[in-house]
């Protein structure tokens, strides 16, 4: 069995997959296109929400249903030619609040079903990669993961200190060169990588206004979500876990979820060293932190002299407002 659950269905070939990765963390994968199938491509169509926004063909879920069989049979031969082309994005505003807004990226109906198929096939091989500490669009993993993981880090890690991070615009700043390279550590599959770079080169429709980003992987689209855990993965999760924490004096611990995370430590000189070495790693690979929402939070249970109430030091993460507490009767807990 592969060593954490991939999505709701998969066939027989992708599970031989992810035992090879599993069972060999260094093996490079040659051939991989051929599980793009037409039994893929209609397993990546059934998990298209019924609701899913129109691209900029027009087109719903529904009427590309309608004649289901003939597209992705003609679908699947324009891969294999390698003839497919991914349509123009369809940029949409979300409302934030405070009057600001997210860009979202609207994919059409078969450039879903194409970015459906990739993921699951990438998913087979980096769900056995991934650390524990990534929480984030991951199958069987969720935000109320990260956040029970926060509250065992507190009772259970020694933490006194806290850093919240906050990337600066990730999916639009991922430099697509190193993700090239990283890919490559585990898929050596041309046809494969070039159907990711279809997904990636896409240029964005803002209304009338047509744009080509050099950089980045736009939000919103199916894909985005595994090559950000992917570049993650290589950036942080793997460079924090093999190579800083040894390095530190004391315990220290990562939660992420995304691009969303926060990272406990015992000591204040490890957090503050590990800080400088994170921003000259971002740099290193295009990424910024956000000055204004990064900081090291005093984090520690209340003193035994208070008898109830909140601790003074407190951090968000994945929109949680994280602090101890002191209850009645003098029992601790971390949440606000």
């Amino acid at each position: 069995m592969a060593k954490r659950r991939l999505g709701q269905v998969v066939s027989p070939k992708l599970l031989e997959v992810a035992k090879r990765a599993r069972l060999d963390p260094s093996y490079r994968f040659l051939t991989l296109a051929y599980l793009l199938d037409e039994q893929a491509l209609a397993r990546s169509f059934k998990r298209i929400r019924k609701d899913a926004a129109k691209g900029v063909d027009g087109m719903t879920k529904e009427q590309y249903g309608a004649e289901l069989g003939a597209r992705l049979q003609d679908l699947h031969q324009r891969m294999k030619a390698g003839r497919y082309r991914h349509q123009p994005i369809r940029r949409v505003l979300i409302p934030k609040g405070a009057g600001k807004y997210r860009p979202i990226g609207v994919s059409t109906i078969e450039d879903k079903v194409v970015q459906g198929a990739l993921r699951e096939v990438l998913e087979a091989i980096y769900e056995q990669d991934f650390r524990k500490c990534s929480y984030g669009f991951r199958p069987g993993r969720s935000a109320h993961d990260a956040l029970r993981a926060v509250n065992k880090m507190s009772f259970r890690g020694n933490i006194a200190w806290i850093l919240e991070a906050d990337i600066r615009s990730f999916f639009d700043s991922l430099d697509r060169a190193k993700l090239k390279a990283m890919l490559q550590e585990r898929v050596a599959d041309g046809s494969l990588l070039r159907l990711v770079g279809k997904c990636l080169h896409v240029g964005v429709l803002d209304g009338e206004r047509y744009t080509l980003p050099g950089e980045g992987t736009v939000q919103g689209s199916v894909i985005s979500p595994l090559l950000g855990n992917v570049y993650l993965h290589h950036v942080l999760d793997r460079w924090f876990e093999d190579e800083v924490r040894g390095q530190l004096a004391c315990n220290a611990q990562l939660i992420r979820y995304a691009d969303d995370f926060a990272i406990g430590f015992a000591r204040l000189d490890d957090a503050e060293k590990f800080l400088a070495l994170l921003k000259e790693r971002f740099a290193a690979h295009g990424l910024t932190l956000h000055d204004e929402k990064t900081r090291l939070v005093a984090f520690r249970r209340p003193p035994r002299s208070q008898p109830e109430g909140k601790s003074p030091g407190n951090f968000d993460l994945l929109g949680f407002t994280v602090h101890w507490r002191r209850g009645r009767g003098g029992r601790d807990g971390s949440w606000g």
